[in-house]
């Protein structure tokens, strides 16, 4: 049982086996109480605006916070568990009755990280984290290293992605209990992997946020939000706000050991103030992990290198950024979709090129789609800070039937293109059931009352408008998008479609050797790279020695015979020649074969795959 002093500034604490420390943040009322287990006790009001007692409870109380001249009673705003949702009592739970089994875990690092964005609902038929815990040694046998969890806190209806959350501190009921989300995590780290957060601070949901009846000034007044009202970071009474979001970093790394966190949207965090809620959440969350290593990346659309840039040169001090351009230009290569915010893409070998070379493609540049610059100079960051992708949970979504891109693209020119993420000198992310070829779509789903639900399939439809080819009156499931159950149920993991099998030893062969090859990915100490063709990618990753460079070939053209191409970047080191090392188009893959070559006359790389070569030497 916790100690009789607070250990977060608001909520509901135990400190004994029959006691709890209750305390509120309510400054816009005189007096408040509570009832817990039925029986009502006045909470005493504090000279700043909190309200506070000592109460007889036990871990399973039920209780509510009742207001003044307000018929009904609300939740707490800050609960740790809400068994009936939002909208129901909350629940006294004792989180430190959990057992740990980590110890000696010491968290994790950026560089060498495999991410795996998992949606736990529907990563499982069933779903839940004791569902979703049956996937952890598969992902480990695969090369994933951290699990990068969709948002959790508690949010309205029974299914959804979590982006409309409204009680940070609670874990979904959907997924199970606390201590189920504890046991995911312990269960992970027991196995070598890390268990990061998708935190949303940059709004809360529109339906289960009672915050306003407790504090009028809990949304910001200078700034807007795309998505509802933005929260107070800098305005009159910003410090609960503040204080509510490092607690809530605190909180999750102290009571659920998570590695850290993945900053949704954080170009709608807005703050004016000296200290950025950004660079404030970074901090707390390395100061609440005390000796073990935590990271902290962001979605932030504009690809702000200051966000990755360390307070010293001015920064935020993340460890790293979505890099939304790999994403688009890989998928009009593969897709030939160029409208809405594709449209500035191109999807050739020079745009892969710069992305091996310079990160993002937007560093400053005027963004057509935008009407506007986008992006800011980039140049000076490690390449290990940009979070690269094919898939993930928006953009599956933004295909408006939710197909998966190895349906859009036709399985070579995917195996290529997933061959370029998983050897790129970038930090690798996929999303579940990317690595077995999975045919289950990812739409959006949520689960309102009916104005609310009609609301938002309205505010999708106009997103999607912004895709002509998504407007067809002809095909109902796109121009008028269901949100509800029956997408939900099809969006659950089902059977391993047949390609399974061959798609996971794709991956498992790739991520293998980007961990242990001792050139490729992070692990080069120089790469260059250069064109040949409007589809054909050239790197040539060097080596301590001559003798372990990799020479990689990306062509979604027709093969190509590289032996006399007028570029030193394809001639072999002294004394070797290069030979084929591993292919995309291997029959084991699903492939059409490996090209044979013929030193030195005939080099080739095959096409719609990827080739990599390494030296042999010369007899």
């Amino acid at each position: 049982m916790r100690p009789l002093e607070r250990q977060y500034p608001v909520g509901a604490e135990l400190v004994s086996n029959d006691h709890a420390n209750l305390r509120v943040w309510a400054p816009d009322h005189h007096e408040l109480e509570a009832v817990v287990d039925g029986v009502t006790t006045r909470l005493q009001r504090e000279d700043d605006g909190h309200f506070s007692a000592i109460l007889r409870a036990h871990p399973g109380s039920r209780y509510a916070i009742r207001l003044p001249g307000d018929a009904r009673s609300y939740p707490d705003p800050v609960s740790r568990w809400l068994p009936d949702g939002p909208d129901g009592l909350s629940a006294m739970v004792d989180l430190s009755a959990y057992r740990w089994n980590d110890t000696a875990w010491r968290g994790v690092t950026l560089p060498g990280q495999v991410l795996y964005e998992m949606h736990v609902g529907t990563c499982t038929r069933s779903g839940g984290w004791r569902s979703a815990e049956g996937l952890l040694p598969r992902l480990r046998d695969l090369g994933v290293t951290v699990i990068q969890m969709m948002p959790i806190a508690e949010f309205a209806g029974l299914f959804g992605w979590g982006y409309d959350g409204v009680q940070w501190f609670a874990p979904t009921r959907n997924y199970g209990e606390p201590s189920d989300l504890q046991h995911f995590v312990d269960a992970a780290h027991q196995i070598g992997l890390g268990v990061i957060l998708d935190v949303v601070y940059n709004h809360l949901g529109p339906s289960g946020n009672f915050l306003g009846r407790f504090d009028r000034r809990w949304q910001s007044t200078r700034h807007r939000n795309e998505w509802g009202e933005a929260l107070n970071f800098d305005g009159d009474g910003a410090g609960f706000m503040r204080s509510l979001v490092l607690s809530n970093v605190r909180y999750w790394i102290r009571e659920f050991h998570l590695d850290g966190f993945r900053l949704d949207a954080a170009q709608q965090l807005f703050d004016d103030s000296p200290d950025h809620i950004i660079a404030a959440i970074t901090r707390t969350a390395r100061e609440a992990a005390g000796p073990r290593s935590v990271i902290v990346i962001a979605e932030h659309e504009p690809q702000d290198a200051r966000l990755i840039r360390p307070p010293s040169a001015g920064g935020y001090g993340l460890d790293g950024i979505f890099n939304e351009d790999f994403h688009h230009s890989c998928r009009v290569a593969l897709t030939g979709l160029r409208e809405a915010y594709f449209s500035d893409y191109l999807g050739t070998s020079r745009e892969w090129l710069a992305l091996v070379e310079r990160g993002c493609l937007f560093q400053g540049q005027y963004y057509t789609w935008q009407k506007q610059p986008r992006g800011t100079p980039a140049l000076d960051r490690d390449p290990v800070q940009l979070i690269c992708f094919l898939e993930n949970h928006d953009q599956i979504a933004n295909s408006a039937a939710g197909l998966r891109l190895i349906d859009l693209a036709g399985e070579a020119p995917w195996r290529a293109m997933t061959a370029y993420l998983l050897l790129g000198p970038w930090t690798p992310l996929i999303f579940q059931g990317q690595e077995s070829g999975s045919d289950t779509p990812f739409r959006f789903f949520a689960n309102h009352n009916a104005d609310l639900q009609a609301r938002v399939v309205d505010g999708r439809r106009e997103f999607l408008g912004q895709f002509t080819r998504f407007a067809d009156e002809a095909v109902p499931s796109t121009a008028h998008p269901s949100i509800g159950e029956d997408v939900f149920d099809a969006c659950r993991a089902g059977p391993d479609p047949p390609r399974a099998a061959r798609c996971r030893q794709l991956f498992t062969d790739l991520v293998t050797m980007r961990h242990h090859d001792p050139t490729l990915g992070q692990h080069a100490r120089r790469l260059s790279g250069a064109t040949a063709g409007e589809r054909t990618l050239l790197l040539r990753f060097e080596g301590a020695t001559p003798s372990i460079d990799r020479l990689v070939v990306v062509n979604l053209d027709a093969d190509v015979n590289l032996a006399a191409l007028p570029d030193p970047i394809v001639a072999p080191p002294a004394n070797h020649e290069w030979r084929v090392r591993w292919c995309s188009e291997d029959a084991k893959y699903g492939g059409s074969g490996i090209v044979a070559s013929a030193p030195p006359e005939r080099l080739l790389a095959g096409g719609r795959a990827t080739t990599v070569f390494e030296p042999r030497a010369l007899k």
